[in-house]
């Protein structure tokens, strides 16, 4: 595995342009874009995150049928997020603690397990968003055609006709 930066897909370099103006990868496997049905494996909220999301990648030409695994990953990361939020949230109100720490069977106190599994959950959001370019940082480096056109000029060549 080499180090450095994440490779970048061709429709965001489309999207964003390329520093220094480098040639695009011309013969980067061609998936039709698409917007797939959801894994079944997630949970309530994942799904939820996935119907808000995925057709808005898909029109912008950023959704495949081969990253459906990946959102779904996004996706059922946002959904335990949302589900650790929401349990430290009530145990807030029942706890002396605040929720955010929890007693030991020792009577040692330590930080609630359930803030730990958000903070793994929320870092694995993120850095899903990244890829996906939907992150404010990942947006600021994409450039939209806002004279009606619905896809980016030039992205054509690089998917296959649906």
């Amino acid at each position: 595995m080499k180090g450095g930066k994440n490779a970048v897909p061709t429709a965001l370099k489309l999207i964003r342009g390329t520093p220094g103006k480098k040639k695009l990868h011309d013969r980067e496997a061609k998936i039709p874009r698409a917007a797939p049905e959801p894994p079944e494996f997630l949970n309530v909220d994942g799904k939820q995150e996935w119907e808000r999301i995925c057709s808005m990648l898909a029109n912008v030409g950023l959704m495949t049928s081969a990253d459906r695994g990946a959102l779904g990953a996004y996706c059922q990361a946002y959904g335990v997020w949302a589900q650790a939020e929401r349990a430290i949230n009530k145990l807030q109100d029942e706890n002396e603690l605040n929720g955010l720490l929890m007693r030991t069977s020792n009577g040692n106190i330590v930080q609630h397990v359930l803030v730990g599994a958000a903070r793994r959950a929320r870092l694995d959001v993120v850095r899903y968003a990244c890829e996906f370019g939907m992150t404010p940082a990942a947006r600021s480096r994409v450039h939209v055609n806002h004279d009606g056109e619905e896809e980016p000029v030039g992205i054509e060549k690089y998917f296959a006709s649906n």
